[in-house]
């Protein structure tokens, strides 16, 4: 897995029109959750569809741009959390045991 690391709320805009050209996911990580601990290996693990970007947010270090992703993209706060942004929308979110990269692969 080749994650980006989102550490900077101007990536949000570089995101937004990435998104346009190609699929971006977005995985909200909390480093104090085992569910959300269980759910990051869950992915490694996993087959990366390669027609997309994987980008890696660690809530507890920036809170600030996961208000930000919440309020341009139009989701409420989960952790964990994916969201799946085409054409500068989430198309798709889901978040706990229910994050999986078969369904992930099957909307993008």
């Amino acid at each position: 897995m080749n994650w980006t690391p989102l550490t900077d709320s101007a990536q949000l805009n570089a995101i937004y029109t990435l998104s346009y050209t190609k699929p971006v996911i977005i995985f909200k990580h909390s480093t104090r959750c085992s569910v959300s601990s269980m759910i990051l290996n869950r992915l490694e693990r996993a087959e990366t569809p390669t027609s997309a970007d994987f980008y890696f947010l660690d809530l507890i270090s920036y809170r600030a741009i996961s208000n930000a992703l919440a309020e341009k993209f139009s989701v409420h706060h989960e952790s964990p959390q994916i969201l799946l942004i085409k054409n500068g929308e989430c198309v798709y979110e889901e978040s706990h045991n229910a994050i999986s990269m078969d369904e992930i692969a099957q909307n993008l």
